[in-house]
């Protein structure tokens, strides 16, 4: 079957494209038991790779498992609550933990009845998400195989749980997601062998935890870094790409394309495809020109239309980051992206020593700069910084870059 663009969700089968190497690598993992926290820049495919690495586990008869996405919830009991939903889909999980949950005071026949989603939830409180998760993890763990159970955007609801609705980190919500955590932690070594867990989300997992000062509570997820796409890699799936849909992208096209991008990150590159795929086909043309590039790039990729996708980038920092911390982090991508993709470590201390209305303490400049350079936005360079992905850091300057002037320029 053709190579098909990937579009704006996950992919997996014949339309998942590379990470041999990672799949056999967690797939290791998962033989040995190993807990495992899959880091990586925004976009990069993680959830692409956790479905394909679960239908290939599935497949080879040696597994079960299960994949809850924690996305939509903000309490332990929302975690357990999707987590029992997905996993009553499991061989057997049913008639496993039937008896348990009498003993707990579940009406297990209401359970099996319509709107089963909704009376999950409704039998899950803050109260009682402890034994309702030891009774899952349980029934789970007496299956005739060994369950891989993906936990996705894990960090996403850690984060609520920790700052509730006032965006502040506070004693109360560190309390609860560092007791959920810590169940977490325990259930994984309680079922080593027989449970093993995939931690991913769309933000990282180590910022979140190292504000609320809970870093301890993942020491037994073993990180695995997912890397962007190497130069020739993207080209190899453009050229795919271009012959399942009939058109011609010369290699040195490709490159351009690539080196524009800077970091191949595959949804940019998927989405690089289908602006210039729909340019080509407005302009009744098959093969692609670097001056097609340059137009596609600078009128679509960075154009308004093209910028749902990448405002991502910044919503999402607001949700793990509180006010003071967000608009740091705003004003310092903002000066890098104002020069030239560079952020000096002049620059920056100038910000931590409260040269600015904005960031104001070492600590808080140390805080975004973890966060910043462990979710990808901006890498290590010499002395200082430097925006990781060049479609971002154009991007970013286009949006923000307008009006801003440096803190060396005299801003206060």
């Amino acid at each position: 079957m053709a190579l098909t663009k990937a579009g704006g969700t996950w992919v997996v089968g014949d339309r998942f494209f590379d990470r041999t190497a990672d799949l056999v690598a967690l797939s290791e993992r998962c033989q040995e038991g190993a807990h495992t926290l899959l880091t990586a820049q925004r976009r990069i495919g993680k959830t692409s790779l956790v479905r394909e690495l679960l239908r290939i586990l599935e497949e080879s008869g040696q597994f079960d498992t299960v994949f809850a996405d924690l996305e939509g919830g903000s309490t332990p009991a929302d975690a357990i609550a999707e987590i029992w939903n997905q996993a009553r889909q499991t061989s057997g999980f049913w008639h496993r933990i039937h008896h348990r949950l009498r003993q707990l005071g579940t009406r297990v026949e209401a359970l099996e009845a319509a709107d089963i989603r909704v009376r999950l939830r409704a039998d899950v409180n803050a109260g009682n998400w402890r034994a309702r998760g030891e009774s899952i993890l349980g029934a789970l763990a007496r299956g005739d195989k060994p369950i891989v159970l993906a936990l996705d955007e894990l960090p996403i609801i850690v984060n609520r749980m920790l700052r509730g609705s006032g965006g502040q980190i506070t004693p109360e919500g560190t309390q609860a997601a560092g007791e959920f955590l810590g169940w977490l932690r325990k259930m994984g070594q309680q079922h080593q062998g027989r449970v093993t867990f995939i931690l991913t989300g769309s933000a990282g997992l180590e910022p979140v935890l190292r504000q609320a000062g809970l870093s301890a509570h993942a020491n037994i997820f073993l990180p695995y870094e997912l890397k962007p796409w190497d130069e020739d890699t993207a080209s190899h799936c453009l050229t795919e790409l271009a012959q399942a849909y009939q058109i011609v992208i010369p290699l040195a096209v490709c490159q351009e394309m690539c080196q524009r991008l800077r970091c191949c990150i595959p949804h940019h590159v998927h989405q690089f495809f289908a602006y210039v795929l729909d340019h080509l086909r407005r302009s009744g043309t098959t093969e692609t020109t670097f001056e097609d590039i340059a137009h596609v790039y600078s009128d679509t990729m960075l154009g308004v239309r093209g910028q749902t996708d990448l405002d991502h980038y910044e919503t999402r920092l607001k949700v793990i980051l509180d006010h003071e911390a967000y608009t740091c982090a705003l004003a310092l991508l903002t000066e890098a992206a104002v020069g030239d993709g560079a952020l000096d470590d002049r620059t920056i201390a100038l910000y931590a020593d409260g040269a600015s209305d904005v960031g104001g303490s070492t600590e808080t400049v140390a805080t975004v700069l973890y966060a910043l350079e462990h979710d990808g936005y901006l890498t290590r360079s010499g002395e200082g910084y430097r925006f990781t992905s060049g479609l971002i850091e154009d991007w970013w300057r286009a949006r923000h870059g307008q009006f801003f002037r440096p803190i060396a320029n005299g801003r206060s």
